[in-house]
């Protein structure tokens, strides 16, 4: 009896002990990872607290994962403040709460005409002739779609937009077109066609190419603005001509209409 009962003692000892231990194990887990954070979000925010642009922007790590808050002066600022947090070591997530607040207000109508400027005149010397982008800002929220013949013509678009002061955030809904060798020579051949024509032989003359091509699985489109109905019926007609074309949907719009 006795060695009976010596040894449940001993087993409820061991039993009470364990749990002692389980606890002060969770215990220290516990603090562990609040300290990891609390480190975090230290460094964090003293990497912030370095550059003038994110002096508005608050930091707090929750389990590896950074929580931004404040604001900032451009919409470029905040994508760089969330990349600068998913780069520091040690952070596995970042919740981005920033608010883009320009110095100056921006209507919609001026933001979408400095947007569509600055692209117009975008990658020259490098195709823009075969990109097609489409601006729609509403609240200074930038929507842009369309067609971009290469991933670094879409890039380049995006971080215009980004870059723009105004801009409260971005919706990228642009089509990048797929590599074709043989999409790439419709495309040469039917601008040639198009811009050798005498009639449009003045669109030639401005970088920004007025008369852009999209070329997609030999199918061609047509956008941008011309003088006259004239020049836009030529203008199809000369990429209808272009052997290996298998369709052509005209969009160009006419001046004044």
């Amino acid at each position: 009896m006795k060695t009976l009962n010596r040894f449940l003692w001993f087993f409820l000892l061991a039993l009470l002990l364990g749990i002692s231990i389980s606890a002060l194990g969770i215990d220290a887990g516990t603090t562990t990872a609040a300290s990891r954070d609390a480190v975090l979000t230290q460094q964090l925010q003293q990497d912030f607290s370095n550059r003038l642009e994110f002096r508005n922007v608050t930091v707090a790590v929750d389990d590896r994962v950074a929580l931004l808050q404040g604001s900032v002066e451009t919409y470029r600022e905040k994508m760089d403040a969330e990349r600068r947090a998913r780069k520091h070591h040690g952070i596995e997530g970042v919740r981005d709460f920033i608010a883009v607040q320009p110095l100056v207000p921006v209507s919609d109508q001026e933001l979408r005409e400095t947007i569509a400027n600055r692209l117009r005149y975008d990658r020259i010397g490098y195709g823009i002739t075969f990109n097609n982008f489409e601006i729609a800002v509403k609240d200074g929220v930038v929507t842009i779609a369309g067609d971009a013949r290469s991933y670094p013509d879409k890039a380049s678009a995006l971080s215009i937009v980004e870059d723009t002061p105004g801009v409260r955030d971005v919706k990228d809904e642009i089509n990048v077109l797929p590599l074709s060798e043989f999409d790439d020579e419709l495309r040469v051949r039917t601008a040639m066609a198009i811009y050798r024509d005498p009639a449009l032989q003045k669109y030639s003359l401005d970088p920004q190419a007025p008369i852009r091509i999209v070329v997609e699985n030999g199918n061609v489109k047509l956008y941008g603005v011309v003088d006259s109905a004239m020049d836009k019926q030529i203008a199809e007609m000369r990429a209808r001509e272009v052997g290996g074309v298998f369709s052509v949907e005209n969009h160009l719009l006419v001046a004044n209409q």
